[in-house]
C-alpha cells in the first residue's frame, strides 16, 4: 500500500496517551520491532487539530525516538508524520483503516493565537 506524508504544520497535536511498547503479537507479549532497523517500537495517542476539526489517533514511533520531557496533555511535534492505508480479513471479516507513524515524537509550544496582540 502507498504511504502518504502528512502536512501536520498547521495542526494542533496533543498527547493524550503516554508511549508504550506496541505489541506484536497479544498472547505472546513479543513487541513489534522496525522491519529495517530492528528496534522496538512504541504507540502514542494524539488529538490532531486542524481547521476546527479532530481527531484521536495512535501513532507508532521507534523507540529511539520518544523525547524526554513529554507531558500528558501537551503539544508535541511527529516529524515524518506519514499514513499508510491498510486492509485484511480477520476470521472472515474485512478489516481496514490508516496507520500513522511518525521518526519522532517531541514536546512543541502552544501556537499563537490567530489576530492576538502582544
Amino acid at each position: 500500500m502507498r504511504t502518504i506524508r502528512v502536512e501536520a504544520s498547521a495542526a494542533t497535536i496533543l498527547l493524550t496517551e503516554a508511549p508504550e511498547p506496541k505489541v506484536r503479537d497479544r498472547q505472546t507479549g513479543e513487541i513489534a520491532k522496525d522491519a529495517v532497523s530492528g528496534e522496538a517500537l512504541m504507540t502514542i495517542g494524539v488529538v490532531y487539530i486542524e481547521d476546527g476539526e479532530s481527531s484521536l489517533i495512535k501513532v507508532t514511533v521507534p523507540e529511539g525516538g520518544v523525547t524526554e520531557g513529554l507531558i500528558l496533555g501537551s503539544p508535541v511535534s511527529l516529524p515524518g508524520l506519514i499514513a499508510r492505508p491498510w486492509e485484511s480479513v480477520f476470521n472472515g471479516q474485512q478489516r481496514h483503516g490508516i496507520a500513522y507513524r511518525a521518526a519522532a515524537v517531541a514536546p512543541a509550544a502552544f501556537p499563537a493565537a490567530m489576530g492576538a496582540t502582544a
